[in-house]
C-alpha cells in the first residue's frame, strides 16, 4: 500500500497555506504544498517545519499545462494516485486595478476557470477510491449567478449542462467582455464572479460524472466558499483569518470514510448552500 497523499494548489501563502497547515495536523498521510515559484514554495515548507509540521513540496503552476502533466505523472508514479485534491489556486484583480475589463476577464477566467478545469482533467482520473476533491470557489459565485440573465441562470443551475457547454459559455463571456458587450450578453460586471460561477458549476458537473462513471468508489467532490479572508487577495479589512478560511475546505477534504454527502454541492461554513 502506498502512503495516502493530499495535494493543495496555490498553497505557498494565504488560505492555501492554512489548508496545508491544517492537513499536516489532521491528515494521516503525506501533504504536498505546491506553488508555481519554487523558492516561495520551499520557503513556505520551511516555515511549516519551524512549527514542527512536515509538508512536501512540488512545483505546480496551474496556468502551465506541462506543469500540471508533470505533477500528475509524479503523483501517479510515486503514490499510485491522489487521495485529497484541493484546488485553491486562483487570482483576483484589485478593485483599483487600472487593467481594462477585457484584460481582467481574460486573465481571471484563464486561471480560475480554464486552468482549474485543466487540473481536474488530469487529476480526477488519479483520485483514489474514497478520495476527496475540494474546489475553492467563493460566495461571490452565488451573488454573481443571481446577476446573470434568467437564461444563463437556468443553464448554470441545470442538471444536464455539460463541461463542453459550460466552457463555451465561459469563453463567450471573455469574448463579449473584449467587445464590451458582456452586459448585453446577460453577464454581470465581475470577471472574478463569473469565473467562480464557472468553477462552482463545473464542480457540480464533475460530481455527477463521478457518480455515473465511478459509482462504487465513494469519491466526494464539492465546491466551497472559505469566507472573506485576510489575504493578499482580499486585503486587511476581511473578517476571517486564513486559518478560519481553511476550516470549510479542510472539513470537505477530511469527510470521513464511507460518507456519501455532501457531493456536488456548494458549501459555506460547513453548510450546503442553495445554488
Amino acid at each position: 500500500m502506498s502512503a495516502k497523499v493530499a495535494v493543495v494548489t496555490g498553497s505557498n501563502k494565504g488560505i492555501g497555506l492554512a489548508i496545508v497547515q491544517a492537513l499536516c495536523k489532521q491528515f494521516q498521510g503525506e501533504v504536498y504544498l505546491t506553488a508555481r515559484d519554487v523558492g516561495r514554495g520551499q520557503t513556505a515548507v520551511q516555515s511549516l517545519a519551524s512549527e514542527g509540521l512536515k509538508a512536501n513540496f512540488h512545483q505546480l503552476d496551474i496556468d502551465d499545462l506541462n506543469s500540471i502533466k508533470t505533477a500528475a505523472a509524479y503523483f501517479k508514479e510515486k503514490y499510485g494516485g491522489v487521495d485529497i485534491l484541493v484546488n485553491n489556486a486562483g487570482i483576483a484583480f484589485k478593485m483599483a486595478d487600472p487593467a481594462p475589463f477585457s484584460t481582467q476577464a481574460e486573465v481571471t477566467l484563464k486561471t480560475n476557470y480554464f486552468a482549474t478545469r485543466d487540473m481536474l482533467t488530469h487529476f480526477l482520473p488519479l483520485i483514489k477510491p474514497g478520495g476527496r476533491v475540494v474546489n475553492v470557489s467563493s460566495f461571490v459565485s452565488v451573488m454573481s449567478l443571481k446577476k446573470c440573465s434568467p437564461a444563463l441562470q437556468q443553464r448554470f443551475r441545470s442538471e444536464d449542462i455539460t463541461e463542453e457547454e459550460l466552457s463555451g459559455l465561459m469563453q463567450r463571456f471573455v469574448d463579449e467582455a473584449k467587445k464590451d458587450q458582456h452586459k448585453q450578453g446577460g453577464w454581470p460586471d465581475t470577471a472574478y464572479g463569473v469565473s467562480k460561477v464557472g468553477l462552482t458549476t463545473l464542480s457540480m458537473i464533475l460530481a455527477r460524472r463521478l457518480s455515473k462513471e465511478r459509482p462504487n468508489d465513494g469519491i466526494l467532490l464539492n465546491a466551497c466558499c472559505p469566507g472573506w479572508v485576510r489575504t493578499d487577495m482580499a486585503g486587511p479589512k476581511a473578517t476571517k483569518s486564513p486559518e478560519e478560511g481553511a476550516i470549510t475546505p479542510v472539513y470537505l477534504a477530511l469527510l470521513p470514510p464511507g460518507a456519501t454527502e455532501p457531493h456536488g454541492k456548494f458549501v459555506s461554513d460547513k453548510e450546503v448552500q442553495t445554488w
